[in-house]
């Protein structure tokens, strides 16, 4: 059974950082992709960066340059760091996995077959 668990979200003021965790476990985590989604308040999920196997990243244009995705796959732990963030970054931050190997980076919702349950991201103006 895989399980991703998000941690790391909180209340910060527009401008600071965070870092976000997403720890899996079930399978190699290694083997894997992994991505990070977002969804605000009456918005659709939408795809915020990933990771492939081998370390290369995908980002939305939305964070591009303030956000990065890394991974340590002897922690079995994907991170989200997020700098000068914005009002609009508000919202709950999902992690996700596809059940398969990929070598494409899937940008929506469907590509991706396990969850995290997220972790709420505030940011205040």
């Amino acid at each position: 059974q895989v399980q991703l668990v998000e941690s790391g979200g909180g209340l910060v003021q527009a401008g600071g950082s965070l870092r976000l965790s997403c720890a899996a476990s079930g399978r190699t985590f290694s083997r894997y992709a992994m991505a990070w989604f977002r969804q605000a308040p009456g918005k659709e999920r939408e795809f915020v960066a990933a990771i492939m196997a081998g370390s290369s990243t995908s980002y939305a244009d939305s964070v591009k340059g303030r956000f990065t995705i890394s991974r340590n796959n002897a922690k079995n732990t994907v991170y989200l760091l997020m700098n000068s963030l914005k009002p609009e970054d508000t919202a709950v931050y999902y992690c996700a996995s596809p059940r398969g190997f990929t070598v494409v980076f899937g940008t929506r919702p469907s590509d991706y077959d396990y969850w995290g349950q997220g972790t709420q991201v505030t940011v205040s103006a």
